[in-house]
């Protein structure tokens, strides 16, 4: 007699081939299906504008929404005068010789404040919900994203706003990330893809995600930064 499925080791084998086969034909749970894992999900439908509040009417808002997306993040367009009148026609606040040849996104002119002598390089996106202030000689290099609003993750992911402040002579490189309630100290430099989340000093150099200080930038001793 044949007592494979008898024993314990033939019976086991045929028992997990067939549990093999019943996972394979197994019907995918359903989206209603409460996850094993326990733990809170906040509902955004109740998120709501926090401490944001709107410094422009839904017409103005609207005309900006056309005129950034036709002219001012056009790549067809390397004119920097026609951006910066635009700009400042809206509301923006920018010194002289500055240089936005560029396409770049401005979220509210109205909240944009640049000193002289600034570069914005290609597909820099200032997402200024809040106020923004940038002084002079900054160059904010392509790709970079400036970001003054975030959302509460700990209670109600509700909007919350906060300035941020670059000052004179910095330089932020390319694909950098500077999040709201950040001051960049005079003639700092952030290294590319860099996160800054917090307050940076003076005429340090700083990298990272987070950010963190690497050397002084106008130390002798060191060579140039690659």
């Amino acid at each position: 007699m044949d007592n494979t499925f008898d024993s314990p080791i033939g019976g086991g084998a045929a028992h997990a081939q067939d549990a093999r086969m019943k996972d394979q034909h197994a019907v995918p749970p359903s989206p209603d299906t409460p996850a094993s894992a326990p733990g809170r999900v906040i509902d955004l439908s109740l998120a709501g504008k926090g401490n944001y509040v709107a410094s422009r009417g839904f017409l103005v808002e609207l005309m900006w929404f056309f005129i950034e997306a036709c002219v001012i993040n056009n790549k067809l367009l390397p004119a920097s005068s026609v951006r910066v009148a635009l700009l400042r026609l809206f509301g923006a606040k920018i010194g002289a010789n500055c240089r936005f040849v560029h396409p770049v996104r401005v979220k509210a002119p109205w909240n944009l404040t640049v000193g002289d002598n600034c570069w914005f390089g290609v597909d820099v996106w200032i997402y200024n919900q809040a106020p923004i202030h940038i002084g002079s000689n900054v160059c904010i290099s392509q790709g970079s994203f400036l970001s003054a609003g975030s959302h509460d993750m700990r209670t109600n992911m509700d909007l919350r706003v906060a300035p941020i402040v670059i000052e004179d002579g910095a330089w932020i490189s390319s694909k950098c990330v500077v999040q709201m309630g950040v001051t960049i100290g005079r003639s700092a430099v952030v290294t590319p893809l860099s996160v800054v989340h917090r307050s940076l000093e003076a005429e340090g150099v700083y990298g990272g995600n987070p950010c963190r200080f690497i050397r002084k930038r106008f130390d002798t001793d060191v060579g140039e930064p690659s």
